[in-house]
């Protein structure tokens, strides 16, 4: 698959995603069930908000979360400062810096997924932020002037990006200097296999695009970033591993494509936590 197939197909399924939870469905993306990067909402996208973090939200910003993490809660954001949220979905980690940074701040979500959007604007309105703001627009081409935000967030969605060097290098230009990188992903402790990485079901689902844990600091640091750091905040072994191969339409891959790797994939794919810094 080229760049362009891939944003295409994630565009799609993200949309179908948003509408379901214009419904009041939870989202779902990979097939039948509601999921997460892996094909399920469980074990991935379970438990990652404390329960006092999500009073006052609205609920369809907790039912558009497709996330592997909890960036803000670990992105250590302070008053007044202006935080960008890459692929931000229904919106909920913008919200939630929105009450981070206070009314002195500002916390910006970008997502090209017009679905999505209109979600998010809701979820905004509801919530009665007012220090919010979303842009339509690509993690590839941020359409922000250079040296614009404190800190960027993004919440199990660099993975998906056909092109993550430019989604890197625009990270950096518009965050200022001594600016933050603080995001969720998905991370791979070791190569996968080939007809893994070819799976459509696997590249939307956050994993067949993940890259392996040192090509992810190269590359960070390629684009011009500093004290880069990894903090892996949950491994999935082979029963998450079984749990996404059940959910994935034999027309995408089936679950053969991660079956018969099953030993090769226990425990090589992590949520992890990233930091880096711009000097």
């Amino acid at each position: 698959m080229n760049e362009h197939d891939i944003k295409d197909i994630v565009r799609e399924r993200y949309g179908k995603a948003a509408e379901q939870v214009l419904t009041g469905s939870r989202a779902s993306c990979c097939g039948g069930s509601s999921c997460g990067p892996l094909g399920s909402v469980e074990p991935i996208t379970r438990d990652l908000y404390a329960g006092d973090q999500l009073e006052g939200l609205p609920q369809k910003a907790f039912l558009a979360s497709l996330g592997c993490g909890n960036p803000t809660a670990l992105a250590d954001l302070k008053s007044g400062e202006t935080v960008l949220d890459l692929g931000s979905g229904g919106g909920i980690d913008v919200l939630l810096s929105a009450k981070r940074v206070g009314p002195t701040g500002k916390a910006i979500g970008l997502d090209m997924t017009d679905e999505m959007l209109l979600v998010a604007r809701q979820n905004q309105a509801r919530a009665g932020a007012t220090n919010v703001e979303f842009l339509k627009g690509s993690i590839e081409d941020i359409p922000l002037p250079d040296e614009a935000v404190d800190v960027i967030i993004s919440n199990c969605v660099i993975n998906l990006s056909g092109d993550k060097d430019r989604v890197l290098q625009e990270a950096f230009r518009v965050l200022k200097p001594g600016g933050r990188f603080a995001v969720s992903d998905i991370v791979l402790q070791r190569e996968l296999p080939a007809d893994v990485q070819r799976s459509v079901a696997l590249w939307t689902g956050c994993v067949a695009g993940a890259l392996v844990r040192d090509d992810y600091r190269a590359r960070l640091e390629a684009a011009g970033f500093t004290e880069v750091s990894f903090e892996v905040t949950r491994t999935y072994a082979r029963e998450a591993v079984i749990e996404v191969a059940g959910g994935m339409p034999a027309s995408e891959g089936g679950p053969s494509a991660v079956l018969d790797h099953l030993d090769e994939l226990d425990g090589a794919v992590v949520s992890a936590f990233i930091r880096a810094r711009k000097p």
